[in-house]
């Protein structure tokens, strides 16, 4: 494999090789059909659960496959990587396995719990610089200093050819799969799937997806700038570079990349706890924000996603839910100008409970009211059933003399 360079670099024939190296040391994740997200996309949605590997993350496949290579000297030299945090979950887990010291270098702003799981397969960790590319400097400098062999998260063919397995096992589930929805961060993942998928079914779609804000695999493409940075709740895709063989891979085998907004990411790990009982972090559910963005171009095909990982910050999710919830209606703010006198706030909050909604916080705002000196703003976050059942609350309130105004918009 080492001998071919460019979109020759991967073969059917290596991604087989590491299907078979690999066998019994990751799990073959079920691929089934979704029968609610199908109803909501408007297509038959497939989901590839690798959230269930050990680590949450397909990351495992390509790590291994490169770890496997190893002779026995490298294996004495030991590891290292660089990652954002599922690439390092998986070198450090199957190099614990295998009895080969590892170190990880991190960016400063990696989520702690995939810090702390890298921790606890055994690897050392160091945390530098604040984006990947300054944490892959840093770990080509402890390279030269310490010997280690370098396992790249994905401009390595070993690694491109284990995460390639993905689709492999895809098609074995669904075989009249008619599109594949893959994110994209560096380019491992969509690389050895494409190769794979077009092999073995050359008429079937191969479709990327990026973030509007970390989109280098889009702008590469297309002979834009570089122009990536900021904030994502999909940082195992936030990259600022991608891979050169990944790039050659792409051109030659992938049919077009989708860039998807952070609210449309947000709304797809919501759909997934909510429907499928399943966490995402935001990379994994990006094929899914794309499939829900573009109904038209999915509907009546039978689209596979690859739900990537399920490593998320329970602060992030617990924030992802309560965002959604807002979006949905189904928590909203309302403003309420009442006469300050004693009894009036008693009268809302009974209005309130009469409707069915349920008064999670209020807040008086006396000093910064917009109401005369005789009245005040009171701020009243309510829980509701449904967007309509919360217009019944504001219309019970205006039925009574109050003047309401929601804080979420209309």
């Amino acid at each position: 494999m080492d001998s071919k360079v460019g979109a020759e670099a991967v073969t059917l024939n290596d991604v087989r090789a590491a299907a078979l190296a690999i066998s019994g040391q990751v799990i073959d994740t079920p691929c089934i059909p979704s029968r609610t997200l199908s109803r909501i996309a408007g297509c038959e949605i497939w989901v590839k659960f690798e959230n269930l590997q050990f680590t949450a993350s397909f990351k495992e496949r390509g790590a291994l496959n490169r770890l496997l290579s190893l002779t026995e000297e490298e294996r004495r030299r030991g590891v290292i990587a660089m990652s954002a945090g599922n690439h390092a979950q998986g070198v450090a887990f199957h190099a614990g396995r295998l009895g080969i010291p590892a170190t990880i270098v991190m960016p400063e702003g990696t989520p702690f719990i995939k810090v702390e799981h890298t921790e606890n397969f055994g690897a050392k960790v160091v945390l530098k610089g604040a984006v990947l590319a300054e944490a892959a400097a840093e770990a080509e400098r402890l390279q030269r200093e310490h010997g280690y062999v370098f396992v790249h998260p994905y401009d390595d063919p070993l690694v491109i050819a284990g995460q390639g397995t993905v689709a492999l096992e895809m098609l074995n589930a669904a075989p009249d799969l008619d599109v594949l929805l893959i994110p994209v961060g560096g380019g491992g993942l969509i690389s050895g799937m494409a190769v794979a998928a077009k092999a073995r079914k050359p008429d079937i779609e191969v479709i990327g997806v990026e973030v509007t804000a970390y989109p280098p695999m889009y702008q590469a493409l297309k002979g834009l700038p570089l122009s990536v940075g900021g904030d994502t709740i999909a940082e195992g895709i936030a990259v600022k570079n991608v891979g050169v063989t990944t790039l050659e891979i792409v051109r030659r085998h992938v049919d077009d990349i989708i860039l998807v907004e952070d609210w449309e990411v947000e709304r797809a790990v919501a759909l997934f706890l909510n429907i499928e009982k399943t966490v995402s972090e935001g990379a994994g559910a990006a094929g899914l924000a794309a499939a829900l963005k573009h109904p038209e171009r999915f509907a009546g095909r039978k689209v596979g996603l690859v739900l990537s990982g399920g490593n998320i910050d329970s602060r992030v999710l617990a924030s992802v839910i309560l965002r959604q919830l807002v979006r949905e209606g189904r928590i909203v703010t309302l403003r309420v100008v009442i006469p300050d006198r004693p009894g009036a706030l008693g009268r809302i909050t009974t209005l309130i409970g009469e409707a069915g909604g349920n008064i999670i916080e209020a807040v008086h705002q006396r000093l910064f009211s917009t109401a005369n000196v005789k009245a005040t703003d009171i701020d009243i976050t309510v829980e509701c059933r449904s967007a309509n059942h919360a217009g019944r609350v504001v219309e019970a309130l205006r039925g009574n003399g109050f003047q309401v105004k929601s804080l979420n918009g209309d």
